[in-house]
């Protein structure tokens, strides 16, 4: 057969083509004041909308159904009295606090049959963005008055804060309750956007699935395609009688949104429009490649090294104890999932070239400013490089001390005295300032000295990340506590046992009575105190290492803004979508599976099929609830499920998209082509993580829990009819 030279240049344009479309139409975390620019797009890909009734400045949209849950994920309301759907893993710190071994929401899940029977759950907050304005010259002339050509103000929050409340003025926050105003940064520092925010406080746990569906698969198909967890949990806000925010009160009512979402029955299809809205947290997509460098040798290679060895002790503890499992199943999963999400990102470094299109990036920037005579773009590239280099051990330092002990460590966050705190304890028992210090000692033990906390478990942790960290660090930048106790005592593990047998925080009971000692015998104890000693040490070498790499850090972020400003001066600001930030953003592509390498083929959706496929009763992750095999058997799904031609029935589960999205983005509404919700994101394929520094269209895929399953469950397994009477369906 001969070879058409032509025709095969023709087919591999025809190949290569879609590629590039699908990069430039699916890439982007963008803003709603970027809509406008992309709207046209959108409707070329399905999209049915007006373009107001995705983001109406001066009106309500699809904008007002979403909010940020629990100060770190995204949740969207889908009914008329403030209900809220989010991702089992968002709510499952509250659940965790609500559960006990005698009621195990966690591990059996909880339906709510009626408004009385929902659950208060503390420290949850729901956050509404009410208004959004470009305020960047208002920033840019405040930052003007300013004396010192190297403040770091530009970037402060707390600065920014200020200028948010200096704007909106104090009387507008104390005449509308729960209101927050806040300026945040974009394009690191070269835009600036503030937010009104409406807070709800009291929020009321209304249900969840066991585990064995919130979480089926759990760690080993954490990060993985294709998936078959049900990540779903519910919840609803309550305001006072008023509609406003308020604390938890028996009398308050449940709130009455702007918006609520449709929810779709029709489910998806391979090519379906697909848009997702919430609240990504934090990208790097403008890194250098000296940045790319630093981010793969010691932040994530460090990450990858010692969460592996704190997951091991708590696995192995929690599934000898089921008392420990719930005490530390939040902990682990934290843990586990930053630590697979570093495994990705190094492995999309390594073998998918992003470190090359970071050099691309920059590279095209040079050569732009060499030939418009801008000579600081090259200066910043170059100084972004020098101070990488010179800072490297103190970051690796930095970061074996972070990950090591300070995040591992449940004992750094035992209270320590100076002093200014020994001074005020001296003061008279009843004044404010010993009282106040009192409170502090309080308060910081019972942070980490809860009903979530095991010393037997800190005890084993410790010894196992101290051995290594001492492995990795020279001696003489070991805190000075550990220096010392290793010193005399003679290893790691006898220096930790030392620490703890013989310290006042070992338990409640030690810690209580010492608190009703006399003032001096309260400063004598815990100023020689072990732990504490070891707590203060470990704090003091932090706030060394903060104090010895910000001469190098400030510069770099100087020079990272002039670097960004080159990249909107050259490509235009309307084509480049800024860094996530946890700041409300869109983002859109189609439903599709992908091919993670060669012979290997995933389709777009999953169903319970898979479910029981997987199912492995002497395994935790792969549990099935016998009430969800019962109505598999029966195929009692509802009008959830889809009918076959057969006339069997299938339960789709969850499908995925090339939507691009990130941390902060679980829970995200998915919506379709009319706006109507058709899943719940909760995940993305550990392939795609490198998008966060540059976006990989043939592998980066969002996973998401198919809303039809969401509803079977809610319905069928935990019969909870009258939740879905509240929600409105799409026709």
């Amino acid at each position: 057969m001969k070879r058409n030279p032509s025709l095969c240049l023709l087919l591999c344009l025809a190949l290569w083509l879609p590629n590039i479309r699908m990069a430039r139409a699916d890439e982007g975390m963008w803003l709603l004041q970027q809509l406008g620019r992309k709207y046209a797009d959108m409707k070329q890909r399905g999209l049915k909308l007006k373009q107001y009734d995705i983001y109406n400045p001066q009106g309500t949209s699809l904008k007002d159904a979403v909010v940020v849950f629990d100060r770190g994920c995204t949740g969207e309301v889908v009914s008329s009295q403030g209900l809220v759907l989010t991702n089992h893993h968002c709510g499952y710190d509250a659940i965790q606090q609500l559960s006990s071994i005698e009621h195990n929401y966690l591990e059996n899940g909880y339906w709510a049959m009626s408004l009385e029977d929902e659950l208060p759950a503390q420290g949850i907050s729901v956050t509404f963005i009410d208004k959004i304005e470009d305020v960047t010259n208002y920033v840019h002339a405040e930052l003007a008055k300013g004396k010192d050509p190297n403040s770091m103000n530009y970037l402060s929050h707390k600065y920014l804060r200020s200028l948010a409340v200096a704007k909106v003025g104090k009387d507008f926050l104390a005449n509308n309750p729960g209101t927050e105003v806040e300026i945040k940064a974009f394009y690191d520092g070269n835009k600036y956007l503030m937010f009104t925010k409406k807070i709800y406080t009291d929020i009321r746990f209304v249900g969840a699935p066991p585990s064995s569906i919130g979480k089926f698969g759990a760690d080993t198909d954490n990060w993985m395609w294709p998936r078959h967890t049900g990540d779903f949990s519910v919840f609803r806000i309550y305001t006072d009688t008023n509609g406003n925010p308020a604390p938890y009160s028996p009398a308050n009512i449940p709130l009455k949104p702007k918006r609520w979402l449709n929810i779709s029955t029709q489910g998806v299809q391979q090519g379906s429009f697909a848009m997702i809205l919430g609240f990504p947290g934090t990208t790097h997509r403008f890194y250098t490649p000296a940045e790319v460098d630093e981010w793969k040798s010691i932040d994530n290679d460090i990450r990858i090294r010692m969460r592996a060895i704190r997951q091991q002790v708590m696995l192995r503890e929690m599934l000898a104890d089921p008392k420990i499992k719930i005490m530390y199943s939040a902990k682990y999963a934290g843990s586990e999932n930053a630590y697979k999400r570093a495994i990705g990102a190094n492995w999309a470094i390594d073998t998918k070239d992003l470190r090359i299109a970071k050099k691309q990036q920059q590279d095209n920037l040079l050569a732009w400013g060499k030939r418009n005579a801008k000579p600081q773009y090259d200066q910043a590239v170059g100084n972004i490089a020098s101070q990488i280099d010179a800072r490297r051990e103190l970051r690796r330092r930095q970061w074996y001390l972070d990950e090591g002990i300070l995040r591992g460590i449940e004992l750094t966050f035992a209270p320590t005295l100076n002093d200014k705190k020994i001074a005020a304890l001296r003061m008279p028992a009843g004044s404010p300032s010993h009282q106040k210090v009192m409170e502090y000692l309080r308060n910081a033990f019972d942070a980490y000295h809860n009903k979530d906390y095991s010393m037997r478990v800190d005890r084993l942790i410790a010894k196992a990340m101290l051995t290594e960290y001492t492995k990795q660090i020279a001696e003489t930048h070991w805190p000075t506590a550990l220096r010392e106790g290793v010193k005399t005592h003679g290893s790691v593990t006898a220096y930790v046992d030392y620490m703890i047998d013989n310290s006042v925080m070992r338990s409640r009971e030690t810690f209580d009575a010492l608190l009703k000692s006399p003032t001096e015998k309260i400063i004598e104890v815990l100023s020689k105190d072990p732990v504490c000693l070891f707590a203060n040490s470990v704090t003091d070498e932090y706030h060394s290492l903060v104090n010895l790499l910000a001469p190098f850090n400030d510069p770099i972020s100087r020079a990272r803004r002039t670097y960004v400003e080159g990249l909107m001066q050259s490509q235009g600001e309307e084509t480049l979508w800024p860094d996530a930030n946890f700041t409300m953003r869109f983002t859109y592509g189609v439903v599709k599976g992908y091919s993670p390498r060669d012979g290997v083929d995933y389709g777009f959706q999953t169903t319970l099929d898979g479910v029981m496929q997987k199912e492995d009763p002497t395994n935790w992750e792969f549990v099935v609830p016998d009430k969800l095999k019962e109505i598999y058997q029966k195929q009692d799904f509802g009008r959830w499920g889809i009918t076959l031609c057969n006339g069997n029935k299938r339960m789709p589960v969850a499908f995925c998209a090339t939507t691009h999205t990130t941390g902060g983005n679980s829970g995200s509404p998915v919506l379709n082509e009319y706006g109507h919700l058709i899943g719940l994101n909760f995940d993305r394929n550990w392939e795609g993580v490198g998008g966060d520094i540059q976006y990989l269209p043939d592998y980066q895929r969002s996973i998401i829990v198919d809303i039809r399953y969401v509803m079977m469950i809610i319905q069928k397994f935990g019969g909870c009819q009258r939740l879905i009477d509240e929600m409105t369906f799409s026709k």
